[in-house]
Parts: structure tokens; C-alpha cells; sequence
């Protein structure tokens, strides 16, 4: 079974990666290292239930890989793996399928708002993505998913997945938990700070991308839309502020009540001109490393295989326990 501590995560290929990906999920992979067996997938399969470009989809596979590196993650202490290249999460996508509800699925929040983008054809992937994401991470049995806010109802949908396949047919697997940071699990587009930062929503203004330049990003944190007031709290009313002090308040490690105390008496104008700074700080040195890492693809797809051969370890052991238990293939011996 599982060790104690088995940590999985997947992170779409498909567009550029932004603040908000960078301290609601990617900031947990890191930490997860530490913590227990972190395993890693960049999930594009998922991105092929839109619209997109083959060749594209290449090259941001290659983008979030080096993004991910560069930014902590450690082949030599995880697995980091590109979801394709081990087939037993679509195996077991479709053997989940008999143990989900349909109205499950049809009450997904992302697929209603996805399909409603999608004007030529809404695909069947894009409604079945939350049993592909529930066998991502339940062919590993892991204990923990760490991921942004937006996405609770996936892994409620998960875990009552692997609970109704228990029931009907023993406890083979293992349900897993979410987690969620506790402070910028929902970072807001600046510009929009009612809509979370999205490479898909918002405007482009106010997504501060990872690999921004320092100039643009301090010109994007400084006309952040705040309010008419000029107190550096956070409030219901007061939805960009309450953002800014979010972000600094991770950056800084610190709770957001000291961000609140040390900016009390300050202006709006210092206080995004902290936030613009700390942001250049934290970003820069991923942005270095990645230029180094991206040029090498030839070592970002080594990395990747190698990944994969660990995960497929992992994950033919309990397709196989999955099999016997529904009674699919020959016996075991």
C-alpha cells in the first residue's frame, strides 16, 4: 500500500504559466518534497479535450517542465512524469467509469464553463475529465493532492469515486485528500480582482506571468485596481487590496494580519510598490533558471521518461489489484 505520505498533483501544459498557478499549486509541489513521496504529472491528455494545437501543445508541455524544475521541483527527490507516456491512467479512467455518476459530472462547475467557450463542439473528454483526473491520482493511492481552490469539486467527485469502488468491490483503493493553502489558494486577476488570475479569463493586464519580465511585472502589480480608500486592510469591499496583501503575505511567509500592520499608515502607492517588488524577487530567479532548462529539450524529455518509468511502476500495481478486484482479464495465479 501507500507510504504514509504519497503526494500527487497534475498541472496542464496549455498556456503560460502565471502567479496564481505559482502559489496555489506549483509552490505546494515543492513543498511536498519535503514532506512525503511527491509524484507529478503534467497532464496532456487533459489538454486535448479543447480545441488546441499539436505542435503548441509540445512546446508548453517543454515550457512546464522547465518551469517546474526551475522553480524547485527535483527529479532525483519526485516523480515527474508526462501523463501520456504511462497508460494506465486511461485504462483506469474507463474502469472508474462504471463506479461514477453521471449527475456527478453533470454538475461540474469547469465543464459548464468551459463548454460554454467551446463553440464548434463540446467534446466528451471535456465531460468525462473528472473521472481521467480522478484515475490520475488514484492509480498512485495517494494520501494528498495538493491544489488551487477552483478545484474542491474535483476532488470531491474523486473521492467519492474511489469511495463507491470500495464499496462494490473491496478496499483496493486508497481516498485521497485535498489541500489547499491556506492563504492564496485563490489569487484575483489585478486588474479584475472579482476573477481569479486565469490565462482563459481576465485580462491580460492583470495576470502576472511567471516569466515576465521584472518591468512588466512591477508595471502590472502597480496599477492594480484597488479602491477609493487608502487603508491596507482586508475587506469584503476591498477585493484588490485583500489580494495584494494575500500575495505579499505568502511571499513573505508571513500571516496577512502582519502584512496589515506593517503597511498600517501607508499609502496605496508604497504599499503596491512592496507587493511589485517582493513579486520581482520571487519570480526572477525562476525565470533565470528556466531560460537555462528550456534550452535542453533533449534533457527535459530524458527527465520526463525517466519519471514515467517510475510512475508506471507505481501505477500497473494497482491497475492490476483494480482488475482482479472487478474481475476483468485472467486471475491472478
Amino acid at each position: 500500500m501507500a507510504p504514509t505520505e504519497r503526494i500527487f498533483s497534475g498541472i496542464q501544459p496549455t498556456g503560460q504559466k502565471h502567479l496564481g498557478n505559482y502559489i496555489g499549486a506549483i509552490r505546494q509541489y515543492v513543498e511536498g518534497q519535503d514532506r512525503g513521496e511527491g509524484i507529478y504529472c503534467i497532464v496532456d491528455l487533459h489538454a486535448i479535450t479543447v480545441p488546441h494545437d499539436p505542435s503548441d501543445l509540445r512546446e508548453r508541455l517543454y515550457d512546464t517542465t522547465a518551469i517546474l524544475i526551475a522553480a524547485g521541483l527535483d527529479p532525483d527527490r519526485c516523480i515527474l512524469f508526462r501523463q501520456s507516456d504511462v497508460k494506465e491512467h486511461t485504462e483506469l479512467c474507463w474502469l472508474l467509469a462504471a463506479v461514477t455518476a453521471w449527475g456527478d459530472l453533470n454538475r461540474m462547475h469547469q465543464f459548464k464553463e468551459k463548454s460554454e467557450q467551446q463553440r464548434e463542439l463540446v467534446s466528451a473528454g471535456l465531460f468525462f475529465y473528472p473521472v481521467l483526473m480522478a484515475a490520475d491520482v488514484l492509480a498512485y493511492r495517494a494520501t494528498e493532492v495538493p491544489v488551487g481552490d477552483d478545484q474542491r469539486q474535483h476532488i470531491e467527485v474523486m473521492r467519492d469515486i474511489a469511495e463507491r469502488f470500495n464499496a462494490r468491490f473491496g478496499d483496493v483503493l486508497q481516498v485521497p485528500a485535498g489541500r489547499y493553502p491556506e492563504v492564496g489558494a485563490r489569487i484575483m486577476n489585478l486588474q479584475e480582482p472579482a476573477s481569479r488570475m486565469s490565462t482563459t479569463y481576465g485580462s491580460e493586464q492583470g495576470t502576472v506571468y511567471i516569466l515576465d519580465e521584472a518591468d512588466a511585472v512591477r508595471k502590472k502589480v502597480r496599477s492594480a485596481v484597488t479602491d477609493s480608500g487608502t487603508e491596507v486592510r482586508r475587506a469584503p469591499d476591498k477585493a484588490g487590496i485583500t489580494n495584494l496583501i494575500d500575495i505579499l503575505s505568502v511571499i513573505r511567509e508571513v500571516d496577512p494580519e502582519r502584512i496589515e500592520s506593517d503597511f498600517e499608515g501607508s499609502g496605496y502607492g508604497d504599499f503596491k510598490g512592496a507587493v511589485a517588488e517582493a513579486v520581482v524577487s520571487y519570480l526572477t530567479p525562476v525565470r533565470e533558471r528556466y531560460a537555462e532548462l528550456r534550452r535542453d529539450e533533449g534533457a527535459i524529455e530524458a527527465t520526463l521518461a525517466a519519471g514515467a518509468e517510475k510512475a508506471r511502476a507505481i501505477a500497473s500495481d494497482t491497475l492490476a489489484d483494480v482488475r482482479e478486484a472487478m474481475g476483468i482479464g485472467p486471475p491472478r495465479r
